[in-house]
């Protein structure tokens, strides 16, 4: 749990934890950023960090690809973020600008949308066409956000936010974000807020500069048609893939030509997972890693999850 500022009430009982948290502004359902590592919940394993967990499972837990791509290091971050105030509006840098930049790399991510108040809005890419020089201006002169394109959200809604993309979220949002294992952020504006010393936050105009990617699409919301009973695919990009499913009845996942581990995110309802003979609950608030060896993994309940892997 990530108590901050702009943190607001929502994931404490939507993840059914018995604790008097305030301010929860995200959790990190699974992380390997250092530091902040997911902790195994039980079995042999129990209480070794998910890095540790890549480095004894190696391809049996990522994949035989991923491991060669990654190594020991967890590819993805998954959290729940709930914000009741305006979070800055910010940019991440693709892989190769963050190098030149002096980090290990970009970040590309996605936000799957939860219950959210009535009339929460964020932004997501630019809706005109602006230059580097105008972008620093409008910085300056408080007027950014007029060149963003804004969107009122609704439970179900998907946005894909590819490093380069700016974006923020908004007060009432509550999201659910899939995205690469990486913390370098940019913040553009912060609506010239100051932090509980009385400072104005840090902004990074001109590394954001040098990431922004400057194109103006026609909409930004990703589309699909929602599906009972069947995986409804949402993102596919070369960091993840991530599908919806929304079950009423029993399905059978088959995994035993994918070659990478399965992380599967409730976001509604409640059900029970069989895999390898072994039964695990599994409601609303929930987020399971299945191992790259997990070729068949059974759903039962009324249940709506994502699924993401690599």
């Amino acid at each position: 749990m990530k108590q901050t500022l702009w943190g607001g009430d929502k994931i404490i009982p939507f993840k059914h934890l018995d604790t008097q948290l305030d301010h929860v502004g995200e959790s990190w359902e699974i992380s390997g950023v250092k530091d902040n590592e997911t902790i195994v919940a039980d079995g042999p394993y129990m209480g070794k960090t998910l890095n540790e967990l890549v480095s004894i499972e190696k391809e049996r837990l990522l994949g035989q690809e991923n491991y060669e791509r990654f190594g020991n290091e967890f590819p993805l971050l998954i959290k729940f973020i709930d914000a009741c105030q305006d979070l800055s509006i910010q940019v991440h840098p693709d892989d190769e600008t963050a190098r030149r930049q002096g980090k290990s790399r970009g970040k590309t991510e996605m936000w799957y949308c939860l219950e959210s108040e009535p009339g929460a809005t964020l932004f997501n890419g630019l809706k005109k066409k602006i230059t580097p020089e105008a972008y620093k201006e409008m910085v300056d002169n408080d007027t950014i956000t007029e060149a963003l394109a804004s969107y009122e959200v609704h439970e179900g809604d998907v946005f894909f936010i590819p490093a380069g993309r700016i974006h923020a979220i908004g007060a009432g949002c509550f999201v659910t974000e899939i995205q690469q294992t990486s913390d370098v952020t940019y913040r553009i504006y912060d609506y010239k807020r100051k932090d509980k010393d009385g400072h104005y936050r840090e902004l990074h105009t001109q590394e954001a500069a040098e990431s922004i990617d400057y194109t103006v699409l026609p909409n930004y919301r990703a589309g699909y048609e929602p599906q009972e009973n069947e995986g409804v695919q949402l993102v596919t990009c070369p960091y993840f893939t991530t599908a919806v499913y929304d079950l009423t009845e029993p399905m059978t996942l088959d995994y035993s030509d994918l070659d990478s581990f399965v992380i599967l995110i409730a976001v509604k309802g409640e059900g029970k997972l069989i895999c390898d003979g072994e039964e695990q609950s599994f409601r609303k608030g929930d987020t399971i890693l299945l191992p790259a060896t997990a070729s068949e993994v059974r759903v039962e309940g009324t249940i709506k999850f994502l699924e993401t892997f690599v």
